[in-house]
Parts: structure tokens; sequence; C-alpha cells
């Protein structure tokens, strides 16, 4: 993980901008559902009234409500009211929610006793009175309402109302106004204040024992009645509200859009961003390695390195930014919200969590072997697609077809079933998760379902919670669907991590020497060289000098070393013993640029870039002129089918060359060297593929136009080589033999017996 981070961490402004919109999309998401809550409970239960103080009350409404509050309260409810005497009605002069919100805190005991007086049931009312006048209940039972109001000197009336039954049942409950009785008794002395606040003081112990829902949902019944009986339009006051919430949502619907495509886009950039870094540092410190380094790795693992597990660290940085950093901003969010609601089921979302982390940590154990495997069965696959589209002529040749199909169908296999199994036991993430959620749902509003019968909690507020639950069950989801991909994200990382922490075991000098003029002597003096992990050495005690306007041959018998010892030249490999110098400077204390652009080096495969004839001659020479370019085809011999192409050097060559012959290929690879003016020519049996004729041509040409160059051929045909100003035999790593073409007959065996395998009596001047 610390891996991913680092190659992060260059984009921490991008990365500050996207926790910046996340939080602005965390409060979208997260205020969505208490507007739902809001336009159920507030829009649709309670008509679009907020407030248990009314905007309008009548003049009546508004001095009856004074008889039950403290001095106090009346004075602060005839501070915060105006009174309209065209209308007869007294406005709410306060303003803004926060302070409405404050008055009905100080005012809510008087207004629900007031809202509770004035509609008492008849049976409730006789109980009251029978108590107030010192009779039996059984007394008032047969006397109407209207008769002991004008025992009272009162004039009642009974009004009927929709009530809810000890079932829960709302039936049609004849009603009293009992405030007219209190009034009366007040006004004539027969009730003080104190006995009023006595008897608000027992309906504050009743209204203890309501649930908070329920009696918010009287003092909004209150406002409610009171607006109504102002004249206001109750019906376009929903409507108002309906509209301004539905606005609001519609508001952040909009913003969290724009603010997920801000981020979406973003991520991308950055993920973009690391992927172009990542493949840009693996590229330049492969350019760097030496083949021993080459070895360690495979091609077909650096692709894989290069291609997809760079596109697996990408993939996981962009869902990082969007998901991992998201997840806790939501998670938390959801937390304080659902802690707002108020609705005391915290215990269900922990138990959800603990049950999700519990089930994603078993599907971990057992997936996260198979995903650190993963990715070396990619790398098997491409090695076996590589090897097998390299080397398809050769398969056919051998009808080698089934097996190789079997070869690669195994690796697929491997991989396929390695991918499955990984694949198949998530898949019981997702079926599990959605179980768990919609069980949570469930659990809450049935838990919900009691506490809502028991008036301490609102439809609207169990529909935010069920909402929350889910947006903090989705945080943690979102974690766990990172948990699936972060392991093999992480192999990747570590793989690509490895290659660039791998240093090249052959590196320039601190302080290098420069070649003040360049000749192309090239002197080996007693090297000794072991591959790496090898236990014996592939060359030993060389020692020779390549001088130039001389050419220098080396032959010997297949694997005893000849391509090892040039490559030691433009330090492909460095020697493990002795030194190799060039114009009497160390190789290893020039910098491999100025070595390498005194040599001009054609290798034993001959190899070409995608692009035309020309782009591939000036390859070592990019401002080489038509004539450079044309003079080396010439001496190369390769004009010859140049010309018979219709686009002559503008002729496209194929990737690899694999649309011109070996031959061709060669010659085009001797070109390429020659228009780079080098001071040192290095042919590794770059002349393997030409004709007897063209060979003779090529090598006439060569010594008549590079004649101030070394020249170092690499050979195995003795005609190839026959006129050579100095020719090395090597056997077994080791020079056996040293002089022209005459000494060697004369004096090494090796090369007599060579020679006489290639060459017949006749040729190499002996009697048949």
């Amino acid at each position: 993980m610390s891996r991913i981070i680092k190659n992060v961490l260059p984009y921490w402004k991008s990365i500050v901008l996207v926790f910046a919109l996340l939080i602005v999309q965390a409060v979208c998401d997260l205020s969505l559902p208490a507007y739902t809550s809001d336009i159920i409970d507030t829009g649709i239960q309670n008509g679009g009234i907020e407030h248990t103080v009314p905007e309008k009350i009548t003049k009546e409404e508004f001095d009856t409500a004074k008889l039950f509050m403290t001095e106090e309260e009346v004075q602060l409810w005839e501070q915060s009211y105006s009174y309209n005497e065209n209308d007869n009605v007294y406005e709410l002069s306060v303003k803004g929610s926060k302070n409405k919100t404050d008055l009905d805190d100080t005012l809510f005991t008087a207004l629900i006793i007031n809202n509770q007086m004035s509609s008492v049931t008849e049976s409730a009312f006789k109980s009251r009175m029978a108590e107030q006048m010192h009779v039996s209940e059984e007394q008032l039972s047969n006397v109407s309402v209207e008769d002991i109001g004008k025992s009272m000197g009162v004039e009642l009336t009974t009004f009927t109302q929709m009530m809810e039954d000890a079932d829960g049942n709302e039936v049609e409950t004849t009603c009293v106004d009992m405030r007219q009785i209190v009034k009366a008794m007040y006004s004539a002395g027969a009730m003080s204040k104190d006995d009023i606040l006595s008897m608000r003081s027992e309906f504050q112990k009743t209204i203890d024992t309501m649930g908070k829902t329920l009696v918010s949902s009287m003092g909004v019944a209150y406002a409610k009645s009171m607006d109504d009986k102002a004249g206001m339009d109750m019906d376009s006051i929903q409507t108002k509200y309906l509209w301004a919430a539905g606005l609001k949502m519609v508001a952040m619907a909009l913003l969290m859009a724009v603010t997920s495509v801000c981020i979406g886009f973003l991520a991308s950039r950055v993920g973009a961003g690391v992927a172009r870094d990542m493949r840009g540092k693996l590229y330049s410190n492969v350019m760097g390695f030496s083949n021993a380094e080459m070895d360690k790795f495979s091609t077909a693992s650096l692709i894989t390195r290069t291609t997809n597990d760079v596109q697996q660290v990408q993939m996981v940085t962009v869902i990082m930014l969007r998901m991992i950093l998201y997840a806790p901003i939501l998670g938390v969010g959801g937390i304080i919200k659902v802690v707002g609601t108020g609705a005391g089921m915290g215990w269900v979302i922990v138990m959800a969590v603990v049950v999700i982390i519990a089930f994603v940590m078993l599907l971990m154990v057992i997936a996260m072997p198979k995903f650190k495997l993963m990715q070396k069965l990619v790398d098997n696959v491409n090695l076996v697609s590589r090897e097998i589209l390299t080397g398809l002529s050769v398969i056919r040749a051998f009808g080698r077809e089934k097996k190789e199909e079997e070869r690669f169908d195994e690796a697929n296999k491997k991989l396929t079933n390695t991918m499955l199994f990984t694949n198949r036991t998530m898949t019981f993430m997702m079926p599990s998760m959605m179980l768990i959620m919609n069980g949570l749902s469930v659990l809450i509003v049935w838990v919900a379902a009691h506490r809502i019968d028991a008036g301490v909690m609102q439809v609207g507020s169990m529909t935010a919670f069920i909402t929350y639950s889910m947006l903090i069950v989705m945080s943690f989801l979102m974690l766990t669907m990172m948990s699936v991909m972060l392991p093999r994200a992480m192999v990747a990382a570590d793989r690509i991590d490895e290659v660039i922490n791998t240093h090249s075991s052959i590196e320039d000098s601190e302080n290098p020497e420069t070649i003040e003029s360049a000749k192309g002597v090239i002197e080996f003096n007693h090297v000794n060289f072991m591959y790496p992990g090898a236990k014996a050495n592939a060359l030993e005690d060389i020692t020779f000098k390549a001088e130039p306007g001389k050419t220098t041959a080396i032959i010997g018998s297949t694997g005893c070393g000849k391509s090892t010892l040039v490559n030691l030249i433009p330090r492909l490999y460095d020697v493990t013993g002795g030194s190799i110098t060039i114009d009497g400077h160390d190789i290893r204390n020039i910098s491999m640029h100025d070595l390498r652009s005194e040599l001009g080096y054609v290798p034993q495969k001959g190899m070409l870039f995608s692009g035309t004839i020309a782009s591939n001659l000036r390859f070592g020479n990019p401002d080489a002129s038509d004539e450079d370019v044309v003079k080396a085809a010439q001496i190369a011999q390769a004009t010859e089918f140049i010309d018979n192409k219709a686009e002559k050097y503008d002729s496209p060559i194929a990737q690899g060359g694999t649309n011109v012959s070996g031959g061709q290929k060669q010659r085009l690879s001797i070109a390429r060297a020659i228009a780079k003016h080098p001071r040192v020519f290095i042919f590794d049996d770059s002349f393997s593929a030409l004709d007897l004729k063209t060979d003779a041509i090529l090598r006439k040409e060569l010594a008549a136009n590079v004649s101030d160059a070394t020249v170092i051929i690499v050979a195995q045909r003795i005609s190839t080589i026959l006129h050579a100003d100095q020719i090395l035999v090597m056997d077994d790593g080791k020079i056996v033999g040293k002089g022209t073409h005459e000494e060697l007959m004369k004096t090494c065996e090796t090369y007599q017996q060579i020679a006489s395998s290639q060459l017949s009596a006749k040729e190499l001047g002996k009697e048949a």
C-alpha cells in the first residue's frame, strides 16, 4: 500500500482538491435523506408547518393562550407578535428558523396545554369538573355539558373530533373546549393564576410520559389550528413547503452530480499520470539494464510489468481516490447524522458492520494467496504466447502445433482456474452484502415500528435512519470492495518496484575520462569473464590488440565464447578480470555514451525497427545525409533490393523486420553501422546469411571505404576471414591460435581442422 501511495504523492494538489470535492459530495449525499424525512414528516404529515408557534392567531386565541403562561412567557408572547387591526389577528414578528425554534422551546408547554385544553373528551371533562366541584363522577354522568356550563355561568358546546382509542384506531369522539371554564373561573376569582399553573404542572407530568415525536406533533397541530382559524391558506402553505424542499433536493442532487463528475475527472487524471510516470521509470531503468539484468527479468515479465501491472495500479489509484477517500467521509458523516436523528438504534448499524467485516475477512483469508499467484501466472501466459508467436515458423516446420497448443492451454488453464477461484469466492460478497443490507432494513423497520407506536419516533425519521444506515454500510462496502482489488495491485506495485529499484550492474564511472582524439585501438589485457551465477569462466586470459586499418577476425567452434568476447567491448557485460582499453583508456572509465558512439555494432541476429529503410539506416546517425545513407547501402550491397522497391528508401519496415529476408536484414544492419561512421566496427557473425559472392563483394567494398577504422569480425566461415590481418582462434573460452591464415595453417591444429572442414585441398594450396 505504501508503494502505491508513494507514486500518488506527486499529485498531492489534485488529491487535496479531490478530498474537498468529496466532502461536498458527502454533504449533498447526507442531506438528501434529511430532506426526504422533512417532506414526509413536515411536508405531508404536518401540512408544511415546522413550528409550534403559529404564524397568525386570532385576538381571542391570543389572549386565551396567556392563561397558561408564566409572566415571563406572557411578556415574550406579546413581544413576538404584532396586531393587525384590519384582519383582527396577531402576526408573528419573529423571523428566522433558529429564532422561531428558540421561541418554540420557551412557549412549548403553555401552547401544548392550551391545545390540549381546547379539545378535552367529554368523559375527561366531567371527571375534571367533578373534582373541581367536589362531587362524584356518577353525579355528573347524566348531566349534559351545556348544563354544567350554565351552572358555571359559561356557554359551553360540544364538538366531534377524530381521536385514537386505546387500540390505536381513530374514532369520532365528543370533545369540549375546557379553556372557557378556566377563563370564566379565573375572571370570577374562583381560580387563581397559581391554580392554573398548578394545573399546568399536572399536564406537564402527562406530557413527559409521551414520546418526543407525539408531543412535537401536538405542538404542530396547535399551530395548524391557529393558522387555519386566522384565515391562512393551509393548502398553499403545504404546497409551498413541498416545492421548496423538493427544489433543495434537486439542487443538492445536481451539485452532487457536478462534484462527482469533477472527482471522476481528477481521479482519472491522477491515475493516468501515475501510470505514465511508472511506465516512464520502468522504461528508463530497463533501457539502462545490462544483459545480466535482462537475463534476470525475462522479456515477457518486463512486458507484463509495464502493461498489466501498471494498469492494475492505475485502476486501484482511481478507485482509491473515489472510494477509499470517500468511504470514511461518508461513514463518519452518516454516523453523525444517525446520532442526530435521535432514533436510539445505533446498535443495529454496529451489528451490521461487525457482520460485514467478519464476512469480508473470511473471504480475504481464502482468496489472498490466489491473488498473489495471479500475476505470476499472467507472466507465464505472456511468456508462452511470446515464444509460440515468435517461433511460429519453426513450430509449423516441426509439426509441433498440437503440442504447443497444449502447452499454451495448460498455462491458460492455470490462470483461468485461479481467476475463476477468486471470482467465485468474491461472487459471494455482493449477494451476501445485499442480504445484510436488506436484512438491516427489515430490522430497522421492525424496531422503528415499535418506537413509532410508542410516539418516540416519526415515519420520516425512520426513513432517514434507513437511508443513513445504508450509506454507512455502503461506506464499509466500498472499503471491502477495495480489499478485493488491493491485494492484486499491491503485488503489481511490488513487481514494478522490483524493476525500478534494480540498478544496472554496469554503470558510468563517477569521474569519466574523455578520449581526446579517437583512433579506435582496442586492446584486451588478460581478460576473464564469468556469467552471473555461473561456476566457471566463459572467457579466460584473453589478450590481443585490434588496430585501425586492420581487420581482426575471431573464429572457433560453436559455444567457444566468440560472441561473449565482442559483447564485452560495448559493455553489454563487464569483465570479471583483466581490462579492455580503447585508445589506452579502460572502457569502464569512459562514459557508455562516449564509448558506444565510437562503435558500429552489428549483432549476430539482425534487428530492424518499425519505420522505413531510411529511418533504420539513420538509427545510429540521425543527421546522416541522403548521400551517406545511399553510400552505406551501396557498401553493404543493399541497393540491389532497395532499388527494386517502389518507394525505395521510404519503403516500410515491419516490426522486427519481418517483411524482409534474413540476408536483406543483415545487409541493412551492416549499412546502419556504416552510416554511423564509427571508429570501430564489430561484426558478430553478421555475414552468415549472405551468399559467398555477396560476402566477398561486401568485404571488398568495406575494406576500400573504411580503411581507417578498426574492424573486428566474428565468423563461422573461413572464406569470410581468409584475408584478415589477424585471426584469433578460440576454443573453450581461450585463444588457442593467433596470426594470419598462412601462419595458423602452419601452427594451429584447431584452425587447420576448421579450414579442412570448409575448404578443399586445392583452395588451401595443398595437393589432393
